[in-house]
């Protein structure tokens, strides 16, 4: 194997394994908000941490290797997409199991307008595809990434452990400012992509036989 194909492959292990990783997660915290005990809290815990670094590492190899691929560019955001709907419902249960139920409904809320932004933004990149747009992710995107996933951590260890370790006041405000960040992206997106947009919406000029 060539050195390319090795940094390659390095890359794309640690885009694919968001997904396991994910998993475990997911698992070990919904069985722990029935059965709680403090290493299963731990291991959700590391694997949530070990989820987000993937995603910090395989774009930061990608380009320092150079190898930048259109898969990976696509791939990185599926995965992404996958975290957000693993986390969010169940972070929505956790505390609502908590009888947090106003924190609960704010993050059905956010459940809801963060997965409806990474709809919208597939489909801008699909529109986008069709004129050749490149579809990775832009600095809007990287910042929601980046704050997004250790947030997510901390409204799971504010809402799970056994000690009270995280003030409330941090999360709401940290949980604010991403709504903000949301919008921002959002935004940004579909200004990259709107001429795309009104090209694929515009009709096509009638063809004269």
């Amino acid at each position: 194997m060539s050195p390319k194909s090795r940094d390659l492959a390095i890359v794309t292990v640690l885009t694919i394994a968001r997904v396991p990783l994910i998993l475990i997660f997911f698992a070990g915290a919904l069985w722990n908000a029935s059965h709680p005990t403090v290493w299963l809290f731990v291991v959700s815990c590391i694997a949530l941490a070990a989820s987000a670094i993937t995603d910090l590492f395989d774009g930061f190899l990608a380009r320092r290797y150079k190898v930048e691929t259109t898969f990976g560019a696509h791939a990185d955001p599926l995965m992404d997409k996958f975290f957000y709907l693993a986390t969010l419902p169940l972070l929505v249960y956790v505390a609502v199991l908590h009888d947090h139920i106003a924190h609960g409904a704010a993050l059905l809320v956010m459940t809801l307008v963060f997965l409806a932004r990474d709809l919208w933004v597939t489909f801008l990149r699909a529109i986008g595809s069709i004129y050749n747009v490149s579809g990775k992710a832009h600095w809007a995107g990287k910042l929601r990434t980046a704050i997004n996933f250790p947030l997510f951590g901390a409204i799971y260890v504010f809402e799970e452990s056994p000690i009270s370790l995280i003030p409330a006041a941090l999360i709401y405000s940290a949980e604010a400012f991403a709504f903000i960040i949301n919008a921002v992206s959002l935004y940004t997106y579909t200004r990259i992509y709107w001429p795309s947009l009104r090209k694929a919406a515009a009709i096509p000029p009638r063809q004269e036989s």
